[in-house]
């Protein structure tokens, strides 16, 4: 018996499921034909129609009616009884709200009794049995049939057009159309066999238009096969399904067209034109009307079904072109690096140093010595040191006077004052031309590290798309695995190994996230989490799923500012960089208000962008630290950072000028300290980092100077902390806020903030 599965419940009335209640009690007709002695198939489908929840009355009554096929009242009779128990069952299983188990194969052996004792039977004669005997024998290989139609008629309502149909489904589909096909051959002859068939053909044909469409023209001739004792059949409509489809890109017209020769060749040989004008006719018209309804199809229809087969038929891009695509992406990442390289090279090439000393004295020859008349004298008498020293004290102090004129020039030079005022006019352009010169000389150093920081990013993509997938060979175990869950997915995509595995798959609109990490973590092994929901159609989506990462975190903030401010100079932030890392921050500018805010804000703006652009920790320090210093020579920004990874719980940590952190481990506390300047205080910033190893329901803790100046003393703040046992991260927030504004009567001297932050167990 088959595992039960989870069966959604059919749709409310409709057109489809008018034409399924109708085609039912035809189908069933026509299975009570397949044996020689029209035993009742049927019940197979009937089995299966309510197993698959179909209504109990309609299909009881479908194959009661369908036993008028034996024409016997005594067939009749074992119908309705055989309809009526199962029906009576499966409307008791509607009325608790539960979907019956394993335990309707029990109801499906029991309601073979009615067959065995009632059914009319004439028994055969090569098996020496008596007929009851032979009843019970048959009633064995029904049962069978009716859970093997169970899974047939399942796969048929509920993933056919939906998603890729597993080889047990195929087969069970293939064993139904057998009895079928078999039935309608017996009841209705073999032309009205030839024209279902060949209709089924021409669809697939059009439909799949791959050589799929062969051997599912061989399943469809299998009937004949066993009607007629003779494997031709296999092979004449194997030939069928390769002619149509070498004229099927031309359409549908020359496909049908291919058909019907082919068929009329092949009638050819067997000796149909020696039969009447009628026989010959209705023979041929077998194929033709098959062949002209589907040239009648709408073309609309036809490319709707093409497209659905096509969208839920598996058709994941094969490997070698994923990976190709995936080393021509890596290749120009690498070129684009290398770029950036070149960029951080050309702009880190110092300029040839140029002191200014012959600028000022060519300066000054021009100005003051040119007309001179005792430009000679000056020069014999080895004036040029002397200037050149007075130079050197004007560079150094900004400007020049008497007392700074050397004795031989004060000896010698008859226009002092021009020469003092001409100097001091120089030294003040060539200091605006040296701050330019800095100010260049920086910038090109920023745009440096820029271009250093871009091409580590674009190196490590390339890296990271370069490196070819692995793909496993779960995807059909996952699907199954799946399908057993009710989760009817296609277009499986695994890759990936270890912390970096992604599953990708589409799933309908309805399932729920949790529901499909659950079921495909148990299939793979490892726990999941959903990374995105796609959408596709109205009932589709596309669903990416990564690795769970070990850990997660929750996070408290408590803050006041400052008193008669109605805005806190403090900045927090908490950033997921990604799926597996989070950023928590926090920034005190220095003074209070709004100015102050706006500095914190700044800095916690650009630290967030870089980090989410996974740019170099130095780099970022470094270029955020120079361009906070040009933006006010009185704002500075003590910081406190931590990124921690939620796979192993390491945290990198970074605090530039501000109070003391710390990490509350169970019971032992540990300060986590920096004594760097405030951000933007000096041109390049020094802070102090460390990495700590997190574990669960580890706290760690950053606040600003307004609540660690509120405790007399550091020794104080450590009694404090070490005293607490924190469970939730506000709360332990709130509590030290409380405490530090106590300890000022209430007061708030200066903004304070806390930040807290908890690490869990991913749940």
């Amino acid at each position: 018996m088959k595992k039960n599965r989870l069966r959604a419940p059919l749709p409310r009335a409709s057109y489809l499921s008018v034409c399924g209640y109708v085609l039912l009690p035809v189908a069933m007709f026509l299975l009570n034909y397949a044996l020689p002695q029209k035993e009742p198939v049927s019940f197979a489908l009937l089995f299966a129609a309510l197993s698959c929840g179909l209504n109990p009355f309609l299909c009881g009554a479908a194959y009661v009616v369908a036993s008028v096929a034996s024409l016997s009242l005594a067939a009749s009779l074992s119908a309705a009884v055989q309809s009526s128990f199962l029906a009576l069952v499966f409307c008791v299983y509607l009325r608790l709200r539960r979907r019956p188990g394993a335990e309707r194969a029990v109801f499906a052996l029991i309601a073979q009794l009615p067959f065995v004792f009632l059914f009319p039977h004439a028994g055969y004669a090569y098996f020496p049995f008596p007929v009851l005997l032979q009843k019970t024998v048959l009633s064995l290989p029904l049962f069978l049939l009716s859970l093997l139609f169970d899974g047939g008629l399942h796969a048929l309502l509920f993933r056919a057009f939906r998603c890729r149909l597993s080889a047990g489904a195929l087969a069970e589909l293939c064993l139904a159309w057998l009895f079928l096909g078999l039935g309608l051959f017996r009841a209705f002859g073999e032309s009205a066999f030839y024209a279902v068939s060949l209709f089924l053909l021409l669809a697939s044909v059009l439909l799949l238009n791959n050589a799929s469409a062969v051997p599912f023209a061989i399943a469809l001739s299998l009937p004949l096969c066993l009607a007629l004792r003779s494997p031709t059949p296999c092979a004449v409509y194997a030939v069928f399904a390769c002619l149509s489809l070498l004229l099927a890109p031309y359409g549908k017209t020359a496909c049908a067209l291919t058909l019907f020769l082919a068929f009329l060749a092949e009638q050819s040989l067997t000796g149909l034109y020696s039969e009447s004008a009628a026989a010959i006719a209705v023979r041929l018209l077998s194929c033709a009307l098959p062949a002209i309804l589907l040239v009648c199809l709408p073309e609309k229809l036809v490319r709707r079904a093409r497209k659905t087969l096509v969208f839920y038929r598996e058709r994941t891009l094969p490997r070698v072109a994923v990976n190709r695509n995936r080393r021509a992406v890596g290749e120009r990442l690498y070129e684009v690096s290398a770029l950036f390289r070149e960029i951080e090279t050309a702009f880190s090439v110092e300029p040839k140093g140029d002191d200014g000393a012959d600028r000022l004295r060519e300066s000054l020859k021009r100005t003051v010595c040119l007309d001179c008349p005792n430009a000679r004298t000056c020069a014999k008498r080895g004036a040029d040191a002397s200037i050149d020293r007075l130079i050197a004290v004007g560079k150094t102090k900004g400007r020049v006077n008497l007392i700074d004129l050397p004795g031989e020039i004060t000896a010698i030079c008859t226009n002092v004052s021009g020469l003092l005022y001409t100097l001091n006019r120089s030294l003040a352009e060539y200091a605006s031309y040296a701050r330019e010169l800095e100010s260049a000389r920086t910038g090109r150093k920023l745009l440096a590290g820029q271009a250093r920081g871009i091409s580590e990013i674009l190196r490590d993509l390339a890296l990271e798309q370069s490196e070819e997938y692995a793909f496993p060979e779960n995807e059909s175990a996952l699907a199954g695995a799946l399908a057993e869950d009710g989760i009817l997915g296609s277009e499986f995509f695994v890759y990936g190994e270890g912390n970096n595995l992604t599953v990708t798959m589409t799933v309908p609109s309805d399932v729920t996230g949790k529901r499909l990490c659950e079921a495909a973590g148990r299939a793979l092994g490892v726990p999941l989490s959903l990374s995105e929901k796609i959408p596709l159609t109205s009932d589709r989506v596309c669903c990416v799923l990564r690795r769970r990462a070990t850990f997660d975190a929750a996070f408290g903030i408590a803050a006041r500012s400052k008193d008669g401010e109605n805005s806190s100079g403090d900045t927090h932030s908490i950033l997921r960089i990604d799926e597996r890392r989070f950023l928590v921050a926090l920034s005190d500018g220095m003074g209070s208000g709004e100015e102050a805010r706006t500095v914190s804000d700044h800095t916690l703006s650009l630290l967030e962008s870089f980090y989410k652009a996974k740019m170099p920790s130095e780099i970022v320090l470094d270029t955020v630290n120079r361009l906070i210093a040009y933006s006010s020579e009185e704002s500075f920004a003590c910081l406190d950072l931590a990124a921690v990874d939620l796979d192993t719980g390491s945290a990198d940590v970074v605090k530039i000028g501000s109070p003391a952190g710390f990490l509350i481990s169970g019971d032992e506390l540990r300060v986590l300290e920096g004594k760097s300047f405030p951000m933007g205080a000096l041109e390049a910033v020094h802070p102090a980092t460390m990495q700590v190893s997190l574990q669960e329901d580890d706290f760690l803790l950053f606040m600003s100077d307004g609540v660690s100046d509120a405790f007399d003393s550091s020794a104080e703040l450590y009694a404090y902390l070490s005293a607490l046992r924190p469970l939730n991260p506000q709360s332990f927030a709130e509590e030290v806020l409380r405490e530090a504004l106590a300890r000022r009567q209430g007061r708030a001297l200066d903004d304070m903030t806390v930040v807290a932050v908890r690490l869990m167990k991913a749940a």
